[in-house]
């Protein structure tokens, strides 16, 4: 079993409620990778990053087992950085700065020796970049899952229908997911995005859950309610690693167990808003994430008889 992500690898500076962070390491694969090792060892990643990315986050990706052959560093160039600041209801942000730097020029190419990867796991990239990897792969993944987000809804629809077309899960919010399908209601959007490829639609809530469509079949996974939530950047990219990582460690893509992975994505993000950036879940252990499921079990269980 392996897993491939492809996206960003980056710095953030975030400004929250609870302080601010300084320069850290971020970015949708570094995320990504980080939640899916914890339930697996067969991990790469493709990226781009400058000359100014310091080998101890590199030295931090091996020591979890992420292989990084796939990520180029450029020689003279700035690693992608993005600083944005989080309203007090953590819910919204405001971008304050965003460099593209070597991420704008990002063309990749997939190492042959990741070319048989059996899961993809696509991050929120140009439409275009998204095609060139599934272009460059020997054979189909056994399950492709693609992020993406409004703005290439805006500027790409076109090429992002496209790449839909070989997908086989697509995660988005509900904003998006109205967006692209141009309806309201979320299960009469889940219908309409089927149409366009995906079988399965994650539809993310943020701290109220997330959604898991198939056919006309729908799981919902509530938000775990925590004391603290100090920083949301990267929830998301967590959810769908540990998401992706259970499928793949499990070998079980049915539908009854994507209901588990969700569950398994919903624990990682959990843990990944304790902290600044990546600090809680590259320390988080298998115990912990099990704990943290049964959490999610123990909030959801009841024992129910209907009344007569």
């Amino acid at each position: 079993m392996s897993l491939l992500i492809v996206g960003t690898v980056a710095f953030d500076e975030l400004i929250t409620p609870f302080g601010e962070s300084g320069k850290i390491l971020g970015g949708s694969a570094t995320y990504g990778s980080l939640s899916a090792s914890n339930f697996m060892d067969e991990i790469r990643i493709v990226s781009v990053v400058g000359e100014d990315f310091p080998q101890e986050h590199l030295d931090l990706f091996a020591q979890k087992g992420i292989n990084t052959q796939g990520v180029e560093q450029v020689k003279g160039g700035k690693t992608f950085f993005w600083k944005g600041k989080y309203h007090n209801d953590m819910n919204t942000r405001d971008t304050l700065d965003t460099q593209l730097n070597v991420l704008a020029d990002f063309d990749p190419v997939i190492p042959e020796a990741f070319r048989d990867t059996e899961y993809l796991m696509l991050g929120n990239l140009t439409p275009a970049v998204q095609l060139k990897v599934l272009e460059q792969m020997n054979q189909r993944p056994k399950l492709v899952a693609l992020d993406t987000m409004n703005f290439w809804m805006d500027v790409a629809l076109d090429e992002l229908k496209v790449v839909l077309k070989q997908v086989d899960v697509l995660t988005i919010n509900d904003e998006e997911a109205r967006q692209l399908s141009g309806e309201y209601s979320l299960v009469k959007a889940a219908q309409k995005i089927f149409t366009m490829g995906p079988e399965y639609l994650i539809i993310k809530k943020g701290e109220h859950g997330a959604l898991l469509f198939h056919g006309s079949e729908v799981f919902f996974a509530p938000a775990l309610p925590l004391e603290e939530v100090f920083d949301p950047t990267g929830a998301g990219d967590t959810f769908a690693g540990g998401f992706m990582g259970h499928l793949a460690h499990s070998q079980d893509i049915s539908f009854e167990n994507m209901k588990r992975a969700v569950i398994y994505g919903s624990a990682m993000a959990s843990f990944c808003v304790e902290r600044f950036g990546t600090d809680q879940i590259k320390n988080v252990d298998r115990k912990q994430v099990h704990e943290r499921v049964m959490d999610f079990i123990d909030l959801t269980r009841l024992d129910m008889q209907l009344s007569k």
